[in-house]
């Protein structure tokens, strides 16, 4: 998954450059997505929709204090995004946007593949 989250991001990028805001924000969604699965997997976990995920990463990963406060409305954010590019036929995502949801992307997968590459027992602990 960690593979697969770094192939988003470098499609991501590519795909920016080639003029395609939208289509980035896509991108860069996913590659969060990817890691924060991976993530969680790590610690046992796995869901079936994208908002099961998206709520785990935020009470599993942000809420315990193993990633930072900001990761969990930046992940809301790339959602909403990835929304915006693939379904609103009235509203596009434009450059700048795209850059700041790559750079969000790009720190989500690097700090759950430091997750996933040094996984503690205790990490598996309820933050609730």
């Amino acid at each position: 998954m960690i593979a697969k989250a770094c192939e988003c991001l470098s499609s991501a990028t590519a795909v920016l450059s080639a003029g395609f805001p939208g289509a980035a924000s896509s991108r860069a969604y996913y590659a969060a997505f990817h890691a924060a699965c991976a993530a969680l997997a790590t610690r046992g976990m796995a869901f079936s929709s994208h908002r099961e995920t998206l709520g785990a990463f935020d009470r599993h990963l942000v809420k315990s204090g193993l990633l930072p406060v900001e990761y969990a409305p930046l992940v809301r954010r790339l959602f909403q995004n990835r929304q915006t590019a693939d379904y609103d036929i009235e509203t596009s995502i434009d450059q700048q946007t795209a850059v700041e949801d790559i750079a969000a992307a790009t720190a989500i997968v690097h700090a759950c593949r430091a997750l996933v590459e040094a996984p503690h027992p205790a990490d598996k602990r309820d933050p609730q």
